[in-house]
């Protein structure tokens, strides 16, 4: 009878290292694909914000992670927002396109190498036409490269508090090899308090509250017709932001905020199985606790943003630049349990 040599203790170590370390990862993939098969059917998770104080008023699921698609670019657009606090850039700044640019997929504006816009007409593209051209164009212009960029994205959630958060990319496409836990991860919890850190502190609200733009006009001879994603613009009273995203591994997204009577709310609902459902829960949140928050509760923060979305510039006649259909701890006053 043959008998196997008596692992020596260094192999035993690193037969243990290797088996926690597919513990771990098994535990965390199960972390993340459990929002798929164990939540309701309406959506993975949501919360309901009280902008002015933090206050949780309503949440359900609110810490399950999933990937956000492109409501990553809020944070894209908060890191920008501090370079440009920090005089590394302003909204004049040119910003020249690169062929990494040119290279990405999903929505965009169809960037490319030798164009040169402002900091700000990208801005424009990052939050309204979701374009992950213009995301990786003001990453590289920010910070001097995607992967330096994405760090200080990090950096920025954690001094936020945000716990259960990692960021990869600037645009919030998924990996190319699909694995949910090698992309863009958080949960509603934390994208609300992302949302309130942009209401408070940035003019965020000023390209969010944009229902229709041109992009590219002076420059290009056919302007890019950009269109809000956020269809609860000008169909919800007061809503005036905040993101979408959609990839199939995230569902659909929506970080949302509306201002009424000085009051103003922040809704987040993540991995819905379509837009239409996606919606219509935003619209019941938003409509059930508004009149829940306390009449003490005034929202002071943020510059003054009309409540009324606006058009910033006349969209050209020509249908060029269609948007692509593939973009897309505060107190607790109710909790619904987890199931």
């Amino acid at each position: 009878m043959a008998f196997s040599p008596r692992p020596t203790r260094a192999t035993r170590f690193t037969r243990d290292r290797m088996s926690l370390a597919r513990i771990i990862s098994f535990s965390f993939a199960t972390l993340v694909f459990s929002a798929t098969t164990t939540l309701r059917a309406d959506y993975k998770g949501a919360v309901v914000m009280d902008a002015a104080t933090g206050n949780v008023l309503y949440e359900e699921n609110a810490d399950v992670v999933s990937p956000p698609a492109s409501v990553t670019k809020l944070m894209t657009y908060l890191v920008v927002h501090d370079a440009i606090a920090a005089g590394k850039l302003n909204l004049a700044t040119p910003v020249p396109i690169a062929l990494e640019d040119y290279k990405m997929g999903g929505t965009q504006v169809w960037l490319e190498p030798g164009e040169t816009f402002p900091v700000e007409e990208l801005i424009y593209a990052l939050m309204i036409q979701s374009a992950n051209d213009a995301a990786t164009a003001l990453a590289r212009a920010s910070a001097g490269s995607r992967e330096a960029f994405v760090a200080q994205m990090n950096a920025r959630a954690a001094s936020l508090g945000l716990k259960h958060t990692t960021f990869r990319t600037p645009h919030g496409l998924p990996p190319s090899n699909r694995k949910i836990e090698e992309g863009d991860l958080t949960c509603p919890r934390d994208l609300a308090l992302l949302a309130r850190e942009l209401l408070l502190h940035t003019d965020a609200l000023k390209y969010t509250s944009t229902k229709v733009r041109s992009f590219g006009t002076g420059v290009r001879a056919a302007p890019v017709a950009m269109r809000n994603h956020n269809h609860l613009l000008g169909a919800v009273d007061g809503v005036d932001g905040l993101k979408t995203g959609f990839t199939n591994s995230a569902g659909f997204c929506l970080a949302a905020t509306a201002q009424r009577e000085g009051k103003r709310l922040i809704v987040v609902v993540m991995g819905s199985p379509d837009a239409k459902t996606r919606d219509a829960r935003v619209t019941e949140l938003i409509n059930t606790w508004f009149p829940k928050i306390p009449a003490t509760s005034v929202f002071l923060g943020g510059p003054a943003i009309g409540l009324s979305p606006v058009s910033a510039t006349p969209l050209p006649p020509s249908s060029a630049g269609t948007p692509a259909k593939a973009e897309e701890a505060p107190a607790v006053l109710f909790r619904v349990p987890k199931r």
